[in-house]
């Protein structure tokens, strides 16, 4: 028998067709405030990473491979002094926006959006010279089809190998560019279709390697082509996450049927917005985010008590799952040693930050954070285990060399949507990492057109001040 006869498709309708409805029929004005700010900010702090990752040397290999590839091109991208083709500046910007640890994420889908959507919104919008406001819809599209996809997925995506960013964030560029492009449902669901076929990204970078820092900028790219071919005809399958050969069966498959996710309601919302954009949070610390609540915990105790690493005998942290997994995690390179749990903690204690300057090389090495990195104990505590991914919980125990015991519980990390970065707080975040690139005048002008982006009736005009 032929095994695609075997298994007609989806002819109901289903979460493909009930996103892909839903986001190419969104209009700005529907938008509420609240979300349409947010927008706005998780704009500024995804570009802000994209300048300051552009100089890391993983995006300089890429860099170099494309160009020698497909040459230069028209399409500026934030923080690169050369222009280059869309889809090539859209995988150097999901890569450098990526290569610092420092893009938002969604908690309830464990996946970072900005740095998938941004660069394909950006660098398409900018490519046609389309609005600001037509931008800003693109993206809140994007951030809503990434967010929910992944949440219906994780955390069984995660535990199969996947990473989520990599597998789901196809979805959320090919949302942008659709609505940059002005697709209608039918359109946004070819465009889902082609575009899964390009959802890619492990998890073996645990291992070491640099190469996670490339799975946005895939993505991102991916996302932007598949909207483009359906743009110029090409046919896809229908019922695409739902399909029994489709997205969700592959990824994250085996004990839901896929057919009855509500997907528009997957993970979870900010109380003032039910957009997914409104419930992100931002990094304040330039690693895995899985460990900023004991970050938080760990800073609280040192201040709050005045203790010196030597004044430490043991560290104890109790977390979820998913968090206690990075105990395991060697720090021998950047990448490794942001997703690092002992090394991690081992740095904040010593320096009472987790900047990018406590994860180079001379850091890696450093006696004094070396010597702490054995005092880090992570075990699952079953009241984290229970609220993940609802909450990114930690319960932090100090233990002092003179027999003193002090604790803290982190419900949810600083930055998270409960518990916010101010305006004033990512501004003083792009004007650190962008100002060095661009210089104080560029970077300050950048900033202010940014706030001001639904106004702009051309984004390209933007977009040179945010190339150097």
């Amino acid at each position: 028998m032929n095994d695609i006869a075997a298994h007609p498709a989806v002819t109901r309708p289903g979460p493909t067709a009930d996103l892909a409805g839903f986001l190419a029929a969104l209009r700005l004005d529907a938008v509420d405030d609240f979300a349409r700010h947010a927008a706005r900010r998780h704009l500024i702090d995804t570009l802000a990473a994209v300048i300051a990752g552009a100089a890391q040397e993983v995006t300089g290999i890429a860099e170099r491979t494309l160009r020698a590839i497909h040459g230069t091109g028209t399409t500026p991208v934030p923080g690169f002094a050369t222009h280059y083709d869309t889809l090539t500046a859209a995988y150097l910007a999901g890569t450098a926006g990526h290569g610092l640890e420092l893009d938002d994420g969604y908690r309830s889908g464990s996946v970072h959006p900005g740095t998938v959507v941004v660069p394909a919104a950006w660098s398409l919008a900018t490519a046609r010279g389309a609005s600001g406001a037509d931008l800003l819809r693109a993206v809140i599209a994007g951030y809503e089809a990434v967010c929910r996809i992944a949440a219906a997925a994780h955390p069984r995506s995660r535990w199969r190998g996947f990473h989520n960013t990599g597998i789901t964030g196809v979805f959320g560029a090919a949302a942008a560019s659709g609505v940059l492009l002005g697709f209608d449902a039918e359109q946004m669901e070819a465009a889902f279709g082609t575009a899964a076929s390009s959802s890619a990204g492990l998890f073996s970078f645990l291992a070491g390697g640099d190469v996670k820092r490339t799975h946005p900028g895939h993505a991102a790219r991916e996302g932007i082509l598949a909207a483009l071919l359906t743009h110029e005809g090409l046919a896809a399958p229908k019922g695409v996450l739902e399909f029994k050969e489709g997205f969700f069966n592959a990824f994250a498959g085996g004990d839901t049927d896929p057919a009855t996710i509500d997907i528009l309601h997957s993970g979870d919302n900010n109380p003032k917005s039910s957009f997914a954009v409104a419930n992100c949070y931002m990094k304040p610390y330039a690693c895995c985010r899985h460990i900023h609540s004991a970050i938080d915990g760990v800073l609280k105790l040192v201040a709050d008590h005045n203790l010196a690493p030597e004044d430490v005998a043991r560290m104890e942290f109790g977390s979820y799952a998913v968090a206690a997994s990075h105990a395991a995690v060697g720090w021998s390179e950047m990448t490794t040693a942001q997703m690092s749990f002992p090394f991690v903690i081992a740095a904040t204690l010593v320096r009472r930050q987790a900047s990018l300057h406590e994860f180079g090389a001379a850091e890696r090495a450093n006696p004094r954070i070396l010597a702490q990195t054995g005092k880090v104990h992570v075990h699952v505590d079953p009241e984290c285990d229970a609220d993940y991914p609802r909450k990114r919980a930690a319960k932090t125990r100090i233990q002092t060399t003179d027999g003193r015991t002090f604790e803290h519980y982190m419900p949810e990390p600083y930055g998270a949507a409960s518990n916010p970065l101010t305006d004033p707080a990512l501004e003083e975040k792009f004007l650190g990492l962008a100002e060095p690139v661009l210089g104080a005048t560029r970077a300050r002008a950048a900033l202010d057109a940014l706030w001001r982006i639904d106004t702009c009736p051309n984004v390209a005009e933007i977009a040179t001040l945010l190339a150097p």
